[in-house]
């Protein structure tokens, strides 16, 4: 029974795409008269199915049970395509909470979208979202990989797009679509350059041939830039980083699952890739480069925001900068345990927050506050949530700090520093957040704002103690520290209750929302608007791409037209001309062919003596 547990755990992801299949009747309008409920109790069960699937899972692997299972899909001589999948206690326990996650967005999604005319449709990309996230959980094959993320993105597109008929949500998807395309054509190239050159598309065997050859310097370097390039783009990182903050457009149950675990694959297919690029010369420098700049200018750019979704958006990629820090110094362990800590708070970041655009169709931050007393369980699950994502003893990403602080402490100090003002200035956002929606007086849209009903209520409350019971839950699998150093300890707790003092009580004077002061006001508006680098990429890729269309258009009107336009009345003329010179005689035919055939050979033979 267990060895048979484990060769079915392919089964897991294929549930989501039953459910979606399962939901297409209603999904594509051919079941009118039950409504869409149906379509989305039809999705909740497989994935229900499939969480239970992989808890039995998960308690076989963490008694030290393992397989892999692979398939052949193309066999040739010298080329073996293979789709090969790892069942381990990291796979399952990944698979787990995508699967976990799944279901308490799902269940959310049956109050905020219950009177929404294309729920149907809502469930079927999100089992389809579900089988790609816990697809590429077990994937042990790079091919596979690739595949799945292509899969992830194709979901992705069409759940930020879910509300077609608004022109900025059509905008938003098509944003988030052709960034990632940028990483992922990159990243395709880097796949099939590793392929070939180790032979195999199996973790497996590309980490031992990463042990052993000897790249290039130039050459090892780009490698390492097109394996980067994918997850940069998935992950939200500096400079593919502005699709994620666009696609808050969707729907809020999509924006959990969105900010928790879908970029969070990206990052998770680069700690696979690690091993790899430890042999690609530069590409831990460029990992750590690309997030420190992400994840200091992402937490500073949280701060100017006035949209509660984008607020935490831009925080989302300052965390996931320390995954890429993480794996450019070859220490894996912080990265997953930043990734496990921030899935867990920020999913119940967004469940809150999605209560308050519920309840108030206000996402505008100078258009909320005084919901702390009509909103008590979701006042206290952000509070709950935010004490979870800044570091605070004992509760989650403390833990992943910890861990990072203790690390850098020794090797490189000025991490230490980075995790710090991180955690500083996400502590600084959570607390200017909180306090405008929360605390304060009510505003129009708040004055008469209920308390959310029990769909949107019980996957909150849900997370809420699953956040508070994550220590015992590190405790329990034994991946906490067994010795604690108290001086890094206070540092953390420091640093998290400065950010908290400073967003809770140091209040803005009115002159300095929008300050008369000319530097005072671009810095206002360098943080507001991203660094400007939707603008930066205005005035360069997208005009380099314009003008090279425009010189295109150009040649082919006036080049290429013309000559075939040319060829074609050169034609019309010698066939005219032909017309009224041919006899019809077949020896002045053979006469016109010797001639031409010796001048031909006269020609040759000129230049040839």
């Amino acid at each position: 029974m267990p060895q048979s547990l484990l060769e079915t755990s392919w089964w897991v992801p294929c549930y989501g795409l039953v459910g979606a299949a399962l939901t297409l009747p209603w999904a594509t309008g051919f079941v009118r008269r039950t409504g869409p409920r149906p379509a989305a109790y039809f999705n909740l069960f497989m994935t229900f199915a499939a969480f239970i699937h992989g808890f039995f899972l998960l308690q076989q692997t963490r008694s030290g049970a393992t397989t892999t299972i692979v398939w052949h899909w193309l066999q040739a001589p010298g080329l073996d395509l293979s789709f090969s999948i790892l069942v381990n206690s990291v796979t399952t326990g990944a698979m787990e909470l995508v699967t976990g996650l799944s279901i308490l967005a799902q269940i959310f999604a049956l109050g905020y979208l219950e009177k929404d005319w294309g729920m149907a449709r809502f469930f079927a990309l999100m089992g389809f979202f579900e089988a790609a996230l816990s697809g590429i959980a077990i994937s042990n094959s790079l091919l596979l990989s690739y595949g799945l993320l292509e899969m992830l993105t194709l979901s992705t597109y069409l759940l930020v797009g879910f509300w077609y008929a608004q022109p900025l949500v059509v905008k938003a998807a098509r944003d988030a679509f052709l960034t990632k395309r940028v990483g992922d054509i990159l990243l395709l190239m880097g796949v099939v350059a590793v392929g070939s050159l180790a032979g195999s598309y199996d973790f497996p065997d590309l980490y031992e041939w990463a042990e052993q050859v000897n790249l290039p310097q130039g050459w090892g370097f780009l490698l390492g830039l097109a394996l980067i390039a994918g997850p940069t783009g998935k992950c939200a990182q500096v400079p593919l980083h502005l699709w994620l903050d666009e696609a808050m457009e969707g729907p809020n149950p999509a924006s959990i699952m969105r900010n928790s675990v879908v970029v969070a694959a990206g990052a998770y297919i680069l700690i696979k890739l690690q091993p790899i690029l430890v042999a690609c010369p530069g590409a831990n420098v460029v990992l750590i480069l690309i997030g420190a700049v992400t994840a200091i200018s992402e937490s500073l750019v949280s701060i100017a925001q006035i949209d509660i979704k984008r607020a935490l958006s831009h925080s989302t990629s300052a965390y996931l900068g320390l995954v890429f820090i993480g794996v450019g110094t070859n220490w894996t362990d912080f990265a997953l345990f930043v990734l496990l800590t921030h899935a867990i708070a920020k999913a119940l970041l967004f469940m809150s927050i999605g209560n308050v655009i519920m309840t108030t169709n206000c996402q505008d931050l100078t258009e909320l506050g005084g919901l702390g007393g009509r909103m008590p369980a979701t006042s206290l699950a952000f509070v709950i949530g935010g004490l979870s994502l800044i570091g605070c003893f004992p509760l989650g990403a403390f833990w992943s700090f910890y861990r990072g602080i203790d690390y850098y402490w020794q090797t490189m100090p000025w991490l230490v520093g980075l995790i710090l003002v991180v955690n500083v200035l996400t502590a600084v956002n959570l607390t200017r957040v909180f306090r405008l929606v929360f605390l304060g007086p009510p505003q129009p849209k708040t004055r008469r704002a209920p308390e959310v009903p029990w769909p949107l209520a019980v996957p909150m409350v849900t997370l809420t103690i699953l956040n508070v019971l994550v220590p015992f839950i590190l405790q329990r699998v034994r991946l906490l520290p067994t010795t604690i150093d108290w001086g890094m300890v206070a540092l953390l707790v420091v640093s998290g209750g400065a950010g908290i003092l400073l967003g809770g009580f140091v209040t803005l004077k009115r002159s300095w929302t929008r300050s008369i002061k000319v530097p005072l006001r671009f810095v206002q508006d360098l943080l507001a608007y991203d660094l400007y680098i939707e603008e930066l990429y205005r005035y360069t890729v997208v005009w380099s791409v314009r003008s090279l269309s425009q010189l295109s258009a150009w040649v082919d009107r006036h080049i290429v037209d013309r000559m075939v336009n040319a060829t074609g009345v050169a034609s019309l003329v010698g066939g005219e001309l032909l017309k009224y010179s041919a006899s019809g005689q077949s020896q002045a035919y053979l006469l016109l062919v010797f001639i031409g055939v010796a001048i031909l050979g006269g020609a040759i033979a000129w230049l040839v003596l």
